[in-house]
């Protein structure tokens, strides 16, 4: 799950860390009032879930107050990567002399949480990476250890910071480490983290990224959930607990299992095709289920064939039958359906779709291969 800068800064200021005095605004109106309560000048920020806001606009600096309400009116309405603004952030400017990068990911290679820190930030750190990587110090944290102070200091001589912010850097990045383990992020990150003409340290953009799985621990941030800058069948999948994914193929794609579902995408891509999403109806699937997973499916202008691959472990595959037979009639669908259906009461299943117009296949790969030429036609 994604929260919005100004959140993710809230979520930050509670673990000390310095961030610039802002208000949040839904309008040019709000925005004005707002900046009277702001020193000048005033940053106006969109607020919006996609990276590249300043070259998209989406980032403008008000000189004097009265500057404040129109360019908040130019970015409020914007539409920046798909996504359109409707909130800016407000916030006093800010004395910037060095832009740095700090952030937290979880490496899945090395299974650590990774610091890592660039003197070159106020870009994103993809393009870093990229073109400059030796400007890119990258730290493993042991979890038992946490942010140790002697990581936070070689941090600071790698960035070149002056000895007088050793310390307020050390803070910042072990309230950065706090926020990331006690709030279950996939990622935290501080870009930039400005040092200023007084010489001191300020977050003036955040990023935070949290485990879904982990968020019924948090009602709070959950809370916090912007589903308006959401794909909207994904959000409907997450009511209606299926795992789905949105993609830009024309093959809709219904399995049961995370990992027969990236392996089925996988096969459909290796015989030319392109998946319209990841969906996983689960483990314990219900007919319901499936006829929901369909109707997600199906909203998808995009898609022109739709691909059963069902192994049935736990999910018997009557039930996948009886729910496609249940589809049929609710959706009154119309798109070819080439299904693979192996395992439990799989026999059941076939004597019950037999008169239901699908393709059936009998393994994995001659499924996928003939949705793919059905897609082509």
């Amino acid at each position: 799950m994604k929260i919005h800068e100004y959140q993710a800064k809230e979520i930050l200021a509670r673990y000390g860390v310095p961030t610039p005095n802002g208000r949040v605004a839904e309008t040019a109106g709000e925005a004005v009032k707002a900046a009277a309560e702001l020193t000048l000048p005033i940053a106006i920020k969109a607020q919006v879930h996609v990276g590249g806001r300043g070259k998209a606009g989406g980032i403008k600096l008000a000189r004097t107050t009265d500057e404040v309400g129109s360019l908040a009116s130019a970015i409020l309405g914007m539409n920046i990567k798909g996504s359109v603004v409707r909130k800016v952030l407000v916030e006093s400017g800010v004395d910037i002399r060095q832009e740095i990068y700090l952030g937290l990911i979880v490496d899945r290679a090395s299974k650590h949480i990774v610091l890592m820190a660039s003197a070159a930030g106020g870009v994103e750190i993809e393009e870093v990476a990229a073109q400059t990587p030796e400007k890119i110090l990258k730290v493993s944290l042991k979890r038992h250890l946490g942010m140790p102070a002697y990581v936070a200091r070689q941090t600071a001589a790698f960035l070149g910071l002056p000895p007088a912010a050793g310390r307020p850097f050390a803070a910042i990045a072990q309230g950065l480490y706090r926020a990331f383990i006690e709030c279950d992020c996939s990622l935290a990150e501080i870009n930039p983290l400005v040092v200023t003409g007084d010489g001191g340290l300020i977050a003036c953009d955040a990023k935070m990224n949290f485990d879904d799985n982990a968020l019924y621990r948090h009602p709070e941030i959950a809370a916090l959930r912007d589903e308006g800058e959401e794909e909207p069948l994904e959000t409907d999948a997450r009511r209606h607990r299926v795992s789905y994914v949105k993609l830009d193929g024309r093959i809709g794609c219904l399995v049961n299992g995370a990992g027969l579902a990236m392996a089925t995408m996988d096969v459909v891509k290796h015989f030319g095709g392109a998946p319209a999403n990841f969906l996983d109806i689960g483990g314990g699937a219900k007919p319901e289920q499936v006829v929901e997973a369909l109707r997600i499916i199906t909203a998808d202008p995009n898609v022109n064939t739709i691909l059963f691959n069902i192994f049935g472990g736990i999910v018997r595959c009557d039930r996948v039958a009886e729910g496609i037979l249940i589809a049929q009639q609710k959706l009154n669908l119309k798109l070819p359906i080439v299904i693979r259906l192996s395992g439990t009461n799989e026999e059941l299943a076939r004597d019950m779709l037999k008169d239901a117009g699908l393709i059936a296949m009998p393994t994995m790969s001659e499924a996928c291969k003939k949705a793919v030429e059905i897609s082509q036609r």
